[in-house]
């Protein structure tokens, strides 16, 4: 193992633990996307392996209290999915830059920016990366006249972990359409992304580093078991993976083109030090952005960044390590006042 760079010893944790909000009466789906006892002890566990000193926060309003009561951290390794609005996922990130802490993972405009996937996929198509086509509705009357064509897929512009994707977010015609966003519209908060469908395979890129220094450390498809009929990597398929889904490896020529794809996206965005990027070929087999997760699941066992990092041969805490050194060597080019001798320590 490296040796940490003892500028950043101690490491603050910050996390949404899920029995806390399901005993505030959040419902299983509203929780979906928080973590369990089992994450939070491994990436602790990780990190104290590495030689770093952890101190477990919290969410973000612990992260306050802590701020206000004059605790600080050398660094916080942020896994905080926030609880309301289309910019959750960068308060943690927020409050951290207003104190000047730094912060493992991507920063305030990219966790905003990644979690509507409308927006997002508006810089990817400007960037000249394949995506689906794809409007945003924002209310019924926004379907009318769209210049789409069938299949259509549906799902919230800014929800994780497959919710709001079903069975019926696949439609084919005008009733059918109208039919589902009534029904997201009515169970969820945000607008709806609408976009051409893509039936051709699916893959989920692991991606390590920041910018120039990131890199594909691993993929697998996503496919269905015979009795799941779908195709869709749906909020319950997700939540019932081991039911539902096979994972395979990717031959090299198909590696090679969604690992394109998936990490031009990654520099476009400007994601930093780890996550993943889930692409899906079209019907001429072109490998197209679907989103990006730069707030990856992190669960030892159950996540799909930690198992196809396993498939490829990285251990659960050689991937924490390879996100922190990331974090670390990001850092001390960013601060004034690192010498080239500590900067040499981080690798």
């Amino acid at each position: 193992m490296r040796n940490p760079k003892k500028l950043y010893k101690t490491v603050g944790f910050t996390y949404d633990l899920k029995s806390d909000y399901i005993a505030k009466g959040f419902t299983e789906e509203e929780a979906a996307e928080f973590d369990s006892p089992e994450t939070i002890e491994g990436i602790s566990s990780a990190l104290q392996q590495l030689g770093f000193k952890v101190v477990e926060i919290g969410n973000v309003e612990s992260l306050i209290h802590r701020i206000v009561r004059g605790e600080r951290w050398d660094l916080v390794f942020n896994i905080c999915e926030g609880v309301k609005g289309v910019g959750r996922e960068a308060q943690v990130p927020a409050v951290l830059e207003t104190f000047q802490i730094p912060c493992v993972f991507s920063d305030v405009l990219v966790m905003a920016l990644s979690l509507h996937k409308g927006m997002t996929k508006h810089v990817i198509r400007d960037c000249g990366i394949p995506t689906a086509p794809f409007i945003v509705a924002h209310r019924p009357e926004d379907i009318i006249n769209h210049p789409l064509s069938y299949p259509l897929f549906v799902k919230p512009v800014a929800e994780g972990t497959g919710k709001g994707i079903a069975a019926d977010s696949k439609v084919y015609n005008y009733e059918q359409l109208q039919k589902v966003i009534a029904d997201r519209f009515c169970r969820y908060d945000q607008g709806l992304l609408i976009e051409e469908f893509l039936p051709g395979r699916e893959f989920t890129v692991g991606i390590v580093g920041t910018g120039h220094n990131a890199r594909v450390i691993g993929m697998m498809e996503v496919c269905y078991k015979p009795h799941e009929t779908s195709g869709i990597y749906s909020y319950n398929n997700k939540a019932h993976y081991e039911n539902f889904v096979e994972y395979a490896d990717v031959e090299p020529q198909v590696y090679s083109l969604c690992a394109k794809v998936a990490l031009d996206a990654w520099k476009a965005l400007g994601c930093r030090d780890g996550g993943r990027v889930d692409v899906r070929m079209d019907a001429a087999g072109i490998p197209n952005f679907i989103e990006v997760n730069p707030l990856a699941g992190l669960n030892p066992v159950h996540s799909d960044l930690p198992i196809l990092a396993a498939r490829a041969g990285i251990s659960y805490v050689e991937l924490i390590d390879l996100i922190m050194q990331s974090a670390l060597q990001r850092i001390a080019t960013e601060e004034k006042g690192i010498t080239a001798q500590q900067l040499k320590d981080l690798s």
